[in-house]
């Protein structure tokens, strides 16, 4: 009786092992699902970051204040292809820096502040 009950148990082990307890989508399913929500979670967002850091800084005009990467902040004389002019207080210093340094456009407590 033992032995029966031992050979039937082994069987379902291995039955279990091999796959028989599910299909193959079953196993699937989870890093199916780990992947959707890093997708939401994570890809998607910083997708959304970058094309609206694209777009602002496609639209940089003259006048714009404006913060770069490295905390700079001032005010756009000019533009060209892939740089612009800068004006920075107290001194009116001229900088050129290239369009893809800019963090960032100043709203209206940036102009309050400065």
């Amino acid at each position: 009786m033992r032995q029966a009950l031992g050979k039937q148990m082994g069987f379902a082990s291995i039955w279990l092992q091999i796959g028989g307890g599910g299909s193959a989508i079953t196993g699937l399913l989870p890093f199916i699902l780990i992947f959707v929500i890093f997708y939401f979670l994570l890809f998607l967002p910083s997708q959304r970051r970058q094309k609206q850091q694209q777009h602002m800084l496609a639209n940089l005009k003259t006048g714009d204040r404006v913060v770069t990467t490295g905390g700079i902040r001032g005010t756009i004389v000019s533009l060209k292809d892939d740089c612009l002019h800068l004006r920075v207080p107290p001194q009116d210093i001229r900088l050129e820096i290239a369009r893809n340094a800019v963090a960032g456009l100043l709203g209206e407590e940036g102009k309050k502040s400065a």
